[in-house]
């Protein structure tokens, strides 16, 4: 070994104490210096990777090295995904594990270099020096995540993300599968808290009532009803749009007929006559990937194949009279095409590659549902149900956004051993983008609820990625409950219908002050001349059958309570079971009292059929379904279940946030929502890394509570300098 001045001093390095240390070694015939890379030797493993960074003498009298590993991409939690969704086989990660090894263990050296990470255009192939191995990101264990070397700026072009100016420019989002919009709600609002200026410029869902509740809370939206989300539609779009830093093209050579001269345009060449079986166009409207007049036949049945344009004929006046035309019936149509075209490059009708600052959404994955008796453990992705995951991670390979937001159940990460999570880390790592996958907590973020949810960030190598929550210094806050949320809410019956009323007390807690709020003093009011009255809206329970309603009208209004008060129950073994030795109570339906399935679900062992909830308890996560069948969904005092208001507000959402549609769709909107405050925090931590205001703590502290944070500021003060945003509010 080869000494150096720091000799002499004992200290434990993990389990070994060094007596000397050394800037190089000799094993067996080589000399070993700091900072080589090396293999290891790794018992009934291939040799490990690592990077020298001691060398150093243990009190045995034996060589010893420290090394920093090096992670395969099968190491990581990509796994066995690796070798088919990876294209370089010789990249590896930087890791954050530290570990001491016998000299007698060096293998060899081996021929690693280091590359900056960017986002390889179409067609773009990257330029790889000849070596062993590369790197360009880190990879943290604990934390799962993969982020850029020394976060070092890579140079990905177009970015911006540095300019101090530059959060006071509107940066644009895409929702994909965007419900009513409460993902991307909060994430604006968040954002704005931030000093960021996040809009919602696209958003896209195939429920037709969602679509509608979303463009009543945003117009600034456009909003789009797709009945899948098709794969290839990213092919598809580049057909009528070409690159953001170009003109549209001129239509594609297959929409041209050949049999057709240039000028025989709209049919006013010479010669043509219109047949009384053809009509004119006036103006297209639209456009959609997939025929919609089949929007509800199945998707095994139907697969989109082309672009579809919504007409607007001439000489009928009525919106009922517009048509879905195929992209290819429209040949002689080309002018009144390509004036869509130019008008839609112009106004961002559809993203395109640099116009997206951030995807979100939460693709729906049925295939993974615990209610799936058929569910494909041994290759997910086949099952049609879960293939929207693919496409989701298909649009972000041809938007390219700066941030990715992907949400979805924890099933994502527990069903076949995580596959599908595995799956969408491994594409976005593949196209170079950091990644960090994680769960949170709704109730952790100031609501009254137990809803566990999964969400994978994704960002281009030159921005900035929070790489973990690893504190110990936090302190815990009271828990709200559903009195704190609820307890304000006018009394209304099972047969309520109306979709507004007054609020008929003030609020009692700090919760439903800001929760009620006005729409124009909240940060969701887009600075239009908004109503100050607080009016409340989708107060709708829904409605019981006559059988529901006697059932619930006997349940006791204490807590606990549940369908053994309808009588004619014993209990054996702590299972509940008809009682034999009384006559059961029948309804005037001729049903009984107590209905067979509250019997045999989960063996007369579970306490939710006809479950009563109480002011003092945390509800465990909305439901789509208010039905009290299998459900604790009860009123505390009333004789009904939870409105879809009392629902959202369990979620979230502000009073002024209205619902669009049949009560139940409105439960349906609500409960497959992303808690608005979990939004607001994500959206916050983008605005704050987007603007490089993060510190070197593991985790970004937010200097404000849910739901007081909704109270909206003047408009001089949300949107800040970065380098003086919350400068005294930002928690040490």
């Amino acid at each position: 070994m080869f000494p150096n001045s720091r000799r002499g001093s004992k200290k434990k390095k993990g389990n070994l104490e060094a007596t000397s240390h050394y800037d190089k070694a000799l094993v067996n015939g080589v000399v070993y210096s700091l900072n080589d890379d090396i293999y290891v030797q790794a018992k009934g493993e291939p040799n490990r990777i690592a990077k020298i960074i001691e060398l150093f003498e243990g009190v045995d009298g034996e060589g010893y090295f420290r090394a920093q590993l090096f992670y395969r991409a099968e190491d990581t939690v990509i796994q066995d995904l690796a070798g088919e969704y990876l294209q370089e086989k010789r990249r590896v990660f930087l890791s954050n594990v530290e570990a001491d090894y016998s000299l007698n263990l060096i293998v060899s050296k081996v021929h690693i270099i280091k590359l900056p990470a960017k986002i390889l255009l179409e067609n773009e192939e990257r330029d790889i020096p000849a070596c062993d191995f590369f790197y360009d990101m880190r990879y943290n264990l604990e934390h799962l995540t993969f982020s850029s070397v020394d976060n070092e700026i890579s140079n990905v072009e177009g970015n911006d993300s540095n300019n101090v100016g530059s959060c006071n420019k509107e940066k644009y989002m895409l929702d994909l599968y965007s419900g009513c919009g409460a993902m991307s709600t909060g994430l604006c609002m968040g954002a704005s808290l931030s000093g960021v200026n996040l809009i919602t410029k696209w958003a896209v869902d195939n429920n037709s009532f969602a679509c509608e509740s979303l463009k009543l809370n945003h117009p600034e939206t456009k909003c789009r009803r797709i009945f899948e989300i098709a794969e290839g539609m990213e092919k598809a779009m580049p057909k009528v749009f070409t690159s953001p830093k170009t003109e549209p093209l001129e239509l594609d050579s297959d929409f041209e007929d050949d049999n057709e001269s240039e000028n025989n345009v709209e049919g006013e060449s010479d010669g043509y006559e219109m047949s009384p079986d053809e009509f004119e166009v006036d103006e297209v409207l639209s456009i959609c990937y997939g025929d919609p007049k089949k929007a509800n036949a199945s998707v095994k049945k139907v697969k989109p194949s082309a672009l579809y344009f919504k007409v607007h004929w001439k000489g009928y006046d009525s919106e009922e009279e517009n048509t879905w035309e195929p992209y290819d019936g429209l040949r002689k149509c080309k002018e009144k095409v390509k004036e869509f075209v130019t008008k839609g490059f112009k106004s961002k009708l559809l993203p395109l590659p640099g116009d997206v600052h951030i995807v979100c959404g939460g693709p729906p994955c049925q295939g993974l549902s615990g209610f799936n008796r058929f569910r494909n453990k041994d290759k997910p992705l086949q099952d049609e149900k879960n293939n929207q995951v693919t496409v989701f991670m298909d649009i972000i390979d041809y938007l390219k956004p700066k941030y990715v937001l992907m949400e979805n159940v924890v099933s994502l990460l527990g069903f076949a051993k995580g596959f599908v999570g595995r799956y969408a880390v491994a594409r976005l790592v593949n196209k170079n983008y950091q990644a960090r996958l994680g769960i949170m907590a709704a109730g952790a973020y100031g609501v009254p609820q137990c809803r566990y949810r999964v969400f994978l960030w994704g960002a281009q190598p030159s921005e900035e990625l929070k790489v973990g929550n690893n504190r110990s210094d936090l302190q815990l806050k009271t828990a709200l409950t559903l009195g704190d949320a609820t307890s304000d809410l006018p009394e209304v019956t099972n047969f309520e219908e109306r979709e507004a009323i007054n609020y008929d007390i003030e609020p009692e807690t700090e919760f439903q002050k800001f929760i009620s709020l006005p729409r124009a003093d909240t940060l969701i009011s887009n600075g239009e001349e908004e109503s100050q009255l607080r009016i409340l809206y989708d107060h709708q329970p829904l409605q019981m059958n006559k059988d529901d309603y006697q059932r619930a009208c006997n349940i006791s209004k204490k807590k606990g309570a549940y369908f053994t008060d309808l009588g004619g129950v014993v209990f054996e073994d702590k299972t509940v079971r008809i009682d034999p030795s009384v006559e059961r109570v029948i309804l005037p339906s001729g049903k009984p009292m107590v209905p067979n399935y509250a019997i045999t679900y989960r063996d007369g062992k579970s306490k939710k059929p006809f479950g009563r909830l109480w002011y003092d308890e945390i509800i465990n996560t909305v439901v789509t379904r208010a039905q009290p069948h299998n459900q604790c969904v009860l009123h505390p005092k009333q004789n009904r279940v939870l409105s879809a208001r009392e629902n959202a507000r369990l979620q979230g959402f502000p009073d002024c946030y209205r619902l669009y549609g049949p009560v139940d769709e409105k439960y349906i909107q609500v409960g497959n929502a992303v808690a608005v405050p979990v939004g607001v925090a994500l959206g916050y931590a983008f605005g704050m890394a987007s603007q490089r205001l993060c510190d070197d703590k593991p985790v970004i502290d937010y200097p404000f509570m849910y739901p007081e944070c909704l109270k909206r500021k003047e408009d001089s003060d949300r949107f800040k300098d970065p380098n003086s945003i919350h400068e005294e509010e930002i928690e040490d």
